[in-house]
């Protein structure tokens, strides 16, 4: 596979782009449209929220009683009744409490759930453009990190907000009944409060971006330090301690930005709580004053000064949401990024019905060009091919020609910027791409096996596939010998990567999952080009064999494997230079022979 312009960055992250992310707008509108399946189940606990919060006004009052009445009158019977009524509006608003947990984590972790999956959906639609220029720890950061940094907003803020709000405004109202002057000296602190939450919630939001952003670079040194390849990389070139030093730094500032935004929440709960104990002193001391003396019962007062504590964690709570809800806007800027990204590659809106199993084969390039992101040169330029259902081309040239952009065409791993591709006359771009992944084959120079065993390896191209099928499937590819070698046969586990087996073994894997699904046009993109000549010879035999019927492209720098091609393409910069079978071309003296040379 050759080199695309735009290739991984793999030096430290730019701080550019995630600013502007953060920087865009996030409708809360959005936000709620999140929750809008779940209007009833979200109605039922509001429903429930206000129940438990009116129910639990009853308490002071209830308390005031004691106190006024049935101690001082020596009422037994009142203080029974007041008391069993304080013991059953506790169990009562318990059992709601359990309730209401029940319903808001069961909302909340759907929404999860669907965020989760609408993101790794979306991200499968994009095309290798956008993998090309992304570092994988940064998409497997988003996914995890972001969504789990916004699961207790998502999982509690709709029912925090309407708790917290139910129970201050019914408290409020419980302190006027009692009380409204007093009340207003409650008040008081409502000014401050708001003030410095906003503060705080300003704060939190800017080191959540960046602790996001930290929390990315280091999942991609993650990634990067040790998989397979990473440790091996690191380890021939000696640059493990530079990449210790790199996790390290990573991991420092991330202990500082953790520390600053706990820090910037306690120094305002430790101002709030002075504020807060400050208010019933002023009350009783406001109480205690000769001009107010005997205004007011014990009861009252006790009962005033109980509501009052009780108003700090709701209301604490509630301002709490709103810094939690401003400061994981920055999470959902980051995920409503990933959702907002364009497919390139898309679905059709109509598609075209075929049976894969019907497929002919005749594939037409016409007039195809092809220009990667971001660069101004076309890797592949006007580019015409007929290549007749049961035909081979081979597609030969120099590094960088074009040769395997043109295959990724072919696949539909991208679009053409002008021009068509059909197969039978039918537009790739007109097909479901199930159905294309059924009809076009590719077994690339870069194999990839899942770290499971030899027979889900294999069983990944065709999950209905029977064992006699996936064993067929090896010995076509000359591979089953090796795999009944191993100590488990087909069901050893290949390990990550595949690095238990050779490049010449893993290509070999590579063919026969291909082969499994028995595509009617099979692209080999420098298929054979990691084995030996024996094994290459073998392999090659099994290719004549099995492209009987089928249409094959190739694509090898090694021209030995493609003398027999019913017709052999040169690319040079994206366009055809040269046509024809072997003979013909070897005739003519020119850049085909040059490179055969």
């Amino acid at each position: 596979m050759e080199p695309t312009p735009t290739g991984r960055d793999r030096g430290p992250r730019t701080v550019s782009a995630e600013e502007k992310a953060q920087a865009r707008q996030v409708s809360l509108r959005r936000i709620a449209g999140l929750f809008a399946p779940h209007r009833a189940a979200l109605a039922t606990v509001t429903a429930i929220i206000v129940a438990s919060s009116v129910l639990a006004m009853a308490s002071p009052f209830l308390l005031r009683h004691v106190i006024d009445r049935a101690l001082p009158e020596r009422d037994l019977t009142l203080l029974v009744w007041l008391v069993v009524g304080m013991v059953a509006v506790a169990a009562v608003t318990a059992v709601l409490g359990v309730l209401q947990t029940w319903i808001s984590t069961r909302v909340g972790q759907e929404v999860m759930h669907r965020l989760r999956t609408d993101v790794f959906t979306h991200l499968q639609r994009q095309s290798l453009n956008f993998f090309t220029r992304t570092r994988t720890g940064e998409v497997q950061s988003r996914i995890t990190n972001d969504i789990g940094g916004m699961q207790s907003v998502v999982t509690s803020t709709a029912t925090s907000i309407a708790a917290n709000l139910t129970t201050v405004v019914a408290t409020v109202v419980a302190m006027v009944a009692l009380s409204w002057r007093l009340s207003l000296v409650s008040l008081l602190i409502l000014p401050p409060a708001v003030w410095l939450t906003r503060r705080v919630a300003r704060l939190r939001r800017e080191v959540t971006a960046r602790r996001q952003r930290e929390l990315a670079d280091l999942n991609v040194t993650v990634e990067e330090g040790l998989s397979i390849s990473g440790v091996q990389l690191a380890k021939t070139l000696g640059t493990a301690p530079a990449l210790i030093e790199r996790f390290t730094a990573s991991s420092s500032r991330l202990v500082d930005l953790e520390l600053r935004s706990e820090l910037a929440g306690r120094w305002r709960m430790a101002s709030m709580s002075v504020v807060f104990a400050a208010v019933p002193a002023l009350i009783y001391l406001g109480a205690g004053l000769p001009g107010t003396a005997g205004s007011l019962s014990i009861g009252t007062l006790v009962a005033f000064t109980t509501l009052q504590n009780g108003l700090f964690r709701p209301l604490m709570q509630l301002l709490n949401v709103g810094v939690s809800l401003t400061s994981s806007l920055a999470l959902f800027a980051r995920i409503f990024e990933y959702l907002d990204l364009p497919v390139e590659v898309a679905e059709p809106a109509r598609p075209v019905r075929i049976d894969p199993r019907r497929v002919r084969g005749h594939l037409r390039l016409e007039e195809v060009t092809y220009r990667y992101p971001g660069s101004d040169t076309a890797a592949v330029a006007g580019v015409t091919l007929d290549v007749p259902a049961g035909t081979g081309l081979a597609l030969v040239g120099e590094t960088g020609s074009g040769k395997s952009t043109l295959a990724a065409l072919v696949g539909r791993l991208h679009d053409p910027t002008s021009g068509r591709i059909t197969i039978d006359g039918v537009d790739l771009r007109d097909l479901r791409l199930a159905d294309l992944a059924a009809i076009v084959g590719v077994v690339s120079q870069e194999t990839y096996l899942l770290h499971t065993t030899v027979r889900e390896n294999l069983r990944y191209a065709r999950p209905d596939a029977t064992d006699a099928e996936i064993e067929a499937a090896a010995r076509a590819a000359h591979i089953h010998d090796v795999i009944v070698g191993l100590p488990d046969g087909y069901d050893t586990v290949v390990g990550s990567r595949g690095h238990r087996f050779s490049g010449g073994e893993k290509q070999r894997l590579a063919i026969a999952r291909t082969l499994l699904r028995d595509p009617r046009v099979l692209i080999l993109d420098e298929a054979t080009s990691a084995l030996d000549t024996e094994t290459e010879r073998a392999v090659q035999r099994a290719f004549d064999a099995l492209a009987e019927g089928r249409t094959t492209i190739t694509i090898a720098h090694r021209l030995s494997t493609v003398r027999g091609a019913d017709q052999i393409a040169v690319l040079d910069h994206g366009r055809i230079v040269e046509r024809g079978t072997h003979d013909s071309l070897m005739g003519r003296n020119g850049r085909y022979a040059a490179l055969a040379a």
